[in-house]
């Protein structure tokens, strides 16, 4: 497969007063131009951690990224994040917030481009009517709407989000995961999602990715999702292979998620294991024990 996106063999791991912690082992994963993949798994696995070390804004331990060929480090317009939380600057207006990472990257357009070009996501996201409001007269749901038209104003390459939607309430969710891929299926933007929600996965997605429980969590098993595009809730929840996905997504959390994978190929082999001390008493005790 042609990677647009290579994740190769990320690591990372904390040192720790007990030693070394590993988080996230051998995460290796290959993704073409267009794909969204999103990545699901259980609280604490490092899910977050492996899109955080993507973004840049984590130190990689072992592995690294390549974006088109070309290694990245540090955090960059080509990679554009969607939090949890939106992070917008309270003094400035949802124009404002956005504008301010389009001056950035589109420095050579004239001010009407730059202006068109905020005002253009902004509306696509259904804040049209909200450009002059800062963020304390903006629901949640709202503020969300503007992060997702920040990142995507930006136009990169590969668009990061983590929990986009992990705050809001089910109905609100549901209408900004419609505005997503909406917006997604105007340029088919390369793109990386952390969710919790195995139904958000199905819907959004080309591949679900796996990850098995931490410590030093790695990608378990991928599930392909062919469901024709552009997709519509109502012919997905119709169509019974849509459940046989969801039961393999939940089957995986609650049965396979602890058990490990086979190394991937070209992986370095883990550390050799020292056998355990036997204190004095264990070697009294298998003194006595017959042969």
């Amino acid at each position: 497969m042609s990677a647009f996106l290579d994740i190769s063999l990320l690591g990372k791991t904390y040192d720790t007063p007990k030693g070394p912690a590993v988080i996230v082992e051998n995460f290796d994963l290959k993704i073409r131009k267009g794909e969204f993949i999103t990545l699901i798994g259980h609280s604490g696995c490092g899910k977050s951690t492996v899109l955080s070390m993507i973004a840049g804004l984590t130190e990689i331990s072992t592995g690294g990224v390549f974006l088109t060929g070309k290694e990245v480090a540090g955090a960059g317009p080509d990679r554009g994040v969607v939090f949890q939380a939106p992070c917008l600057l309270p003094w400035l207006t949802a124009f404002e917030n956005v504008m301010l990472g389009v001056e950035q990257v589109y420095y050579t357009a004239d001010p009407e481009e730059r202006r068109q070009i905020v005002e253009y996501y902004l509306t696509v996201v259904g804040l049209g009517d909200a450009l002059h409001k800062k963020p304390a007269e903006l629901s949640q749901g709202m503020r969300q709407r503007c992060g997702i038209a920040r990142a995507f104003a930006l136009s990169p390459k590969v668009l990061l989000l983590d929990e986009p939607f992990g705050m809001l309430d089910s109905l609100t969710r549901v209408e900004l995961q419609e505005v997503l891929l909406d917006l997604w299926q105007k340029d088919q933007k390369t793109a990386l999602m952390v969710t919790h929600d195995v139904d958000e996965a199905l819907f959004l997605s080309d591949r679900v990715v796996m990850m098995t429980s931490g410590p030093a969590a790695t990608i378990g098993e991928i599930l392909e999702i062919k469901f024709p595009r552009p997709r519509s809730r109502k012919q997905l929840l119709e169509d019974p292979g849509y459940y046989r996905l969801r039961e393999e997504l939940i089957g995986f959390l609650e049965e396979r998620s602890h058990h490990r994978p086979a190394r991937p190929a070209g992986s370095p082999p883990p550390p050799p294991t020292a056998p355990p001390k036997r204190s004095g008493f264990n070697r009294f005790l298998s003194a006595l024990t017959p042969v």
